[in-house]
């Protein structure tokens, strides 16, 4: 697929599944990996997911799932269009997660904004699709057995499900499944990897 076609996508979405991460209670900054249950791949992906080098995406967002621990799980939405006073580090980021786990979890669907750009609602991956075709976002899944980039549809706004450390499921889908399977090679690369090689593409260099 050539560069303009990517070029002509306007938003850019990223669902990123946290099958341990803790959707409410405490959370130990310093064990991020362990008892955040792998809270850090998430923290990455937004990092790779909204910043630049002295700057934002503002084209992007990210929604972070949390469904682990024994409260309703959560989703945590980075609006790369409004978000202010979060670092690009893993560690400032968590911080805000950590933050926003303190509050009770919203009604699904109901997103409430905790500070600027973050918002956070119940629900899990099958809401977060429903909505983005309310939204006219294309859902893409993206897997290491998927298809190449002529199954993606050009000018429309794109969005990527990307789990953690653990693949996805049917128990996590449902019965609503996204249209595409996205490979970007026979590996199985880091979350915050495909990302960066996203944006790449998107970018059209």
């Amino acid at each position: 697929m050539t560069s303009s076609v990517w070029g002509d996508h306007l938003e850019r979405w990223f669902a990123v599944i946290g099958h341990r991460a803790p959707s409410s209670g405490t959370l130990n900054l310093n064990d991020l990996a362990g008892s955040g249950g792998r809270m850090d791949v998430l923290a990455r992906a937004v990092n790779s997911a909204l910043f630049v080098s002295h700057g934002i995406r503002e084209d992007s967002h990210v929604l972070l799932h949390l469904m682990g621990g024994d409260g309703p799980s959560r989703r945590i939405w980075f609006n790369g269009s409004s978000l202010g006073g979060v670092r690009p580090d893993e560690r400032s980021i968590s911080g805000q997660i950590k933050a926003v786990l303190k509050e009770a979890v919203p009604p699904r669907g109901q997103f409430r904004e905790y500070t600027s750009g973050i918002l956070h609602s119940g629900g899990d991956i099958r809401h977060t699709i429903e909505e983005w075709s309310d939204r006219g976002v294309y859902p893409v899944i993206l897997d290491a057995d998927g298809g190449d980039f002529s199954d993606v549809p050009p000018s429309v706004d794109l969005g990527f499900i990307i789990s953690d450390d653990r693949p996805l499921t049917k128990q996590d889908t449902g019965s609503i499944q996204a249209p595409v399977s996205l490979s970007l090679g026979d590996r199985w690369l880091q979350g915050h990897s495909c990302i960066a090689i996203l944006h790449y593409l998107l970018d059209g260099l």
